[in-house]
């Protein structure tokens, strides 16, 4: 048997396979859904996740909306309700309860909406973001009891309200009771506005279905990312009810502003300062606070080098 071939080649072989994936991660490159060109992840990164190519804006988290919202990335997290979870026992090819579990483990979230509170322009408010990596950022019970604890918090602390809506719809799996967060979030933006308080939506891709039909649609003013899909039922459908062939562009940012039915849309480049010029001019007579402190990142210091003991 020769040893070299036996023996020494296979663990040249590992030794190069093992040093390879460490050094190469799996997220190198992203395709862009628009374009379909090709993105490093750090460019991407970088970029805000928006193509550097086209210039399409890809889906982001609650995290991301978080740190580029508020002021000096700073802000602290509202700790939300857990809803029961599988209130009706549904299934289809898998157990409800399973997907809900799954879901979480893969966002490390309780639903598909999280909440936070900080300065926006100097002002307070809570921002409540959806999260469409959580079972398409659909609404049920668990999202509805977040969304009117973020909107007590922002009665509470007399502050905003900021609402970044993505997502599907209601929640099939919870059925009546998906519909009834309609009505709940409804009246959690009235409590809100009672308080004279602004209520501001961001509409991002994709805003559809019960979200739309309720709390997306009631901002004192909306705002949208360029290319967001922005309706009630699909186009698909539609089309097939009314038997006729949509516009071009039908249920995009660009084509709901030419119609009235968003305040405008702003690049992501430009929301912070955006939102913070809403909020301005919309609590106009609270006095600002001063933006935070950035946490400064030191350096890691450089590890000590012995003397040679001759030097």
């Amino acid at each position: 048997m020769n040893w070299l071939t036996s023996y020494v080649r296979p663990k040249f072989q590992a030794l190069v396979r093992s040093s390879s994936k460490a050094d190469v991660p799996e997220n190198l490159w992203r395709q862009c859904p628009s374009c379909e060109r090709m993105v490093f992840y750090r460019d991407l990164e970088a970029n805000q996740k928006v193509c550097p190519h086209c210039d399409h804006h890809m889906r982001v988290g609650p995290d991301h909306r978080f740190n580029a919202l508020f002021d000096a990335s700073a802000f602290e997290a509202i700790d939300l309700p857990k809803a029961p979870a599988d209130p009706l026992k549904f299934r289809d090819l898998k157990r409800y309860a399973d997907r809900f579990k799954e879901a979480q483990a893969k966002t490390k979230t309780l639903d598909a909406i999280e909440a936070a509170h900080g300065l926006i322009g100097g002002l307070p408010a809570v921002v409540a973001c959806m999260n469409f990596e959580f079972m398409g950022g659909s609404m049920g019970a668990g999202l509805g009891e977040g969304f009117v604890t973020a909107a007590r918090a922002a009665v509470e602390r007399r502050a905003a309200f900021v609402v970044v809506t993505a997502s599907g719809g209601a929640r099939m799996q919870e059925g009546a009771i998906s519909l009834m967060q309609m009505a709940r979030t409804t009246i959690a933006v009235d409590e809100v506005k009672e308080a004279g308080l602004p209520y501001v939506v961001l509409l991002t891709d994709p805003t559809t279905g019960g979200v739309t039909a309720s709390f997306a649609m009631l901002g004192d003013v909306h705002v949208a990312e360029p290319g967001a899909m922005i309706g009630f039922a699909g186009a698909r459908v539609i089309e097939q009810t009314i038997r006729e062939k949509l516009p071009e562009g039908f249920q995009r940012a660009e084509y709901l502003l030419e119609h009235g039915m968003v305040d405008m849309v702003v690049h992501r480049f430009d929301l912070p300062a955006t939102l913070a010029r809403i909020l301005g001019l919309l609590m106009h007579d609270r006095p600002r606070s001063a933006p935070p402190e950035p946490v400064l990142q030191l350096p890691a210091p450089e590890p000590a080098v012995a003397e040679d003991a001759d030097g």
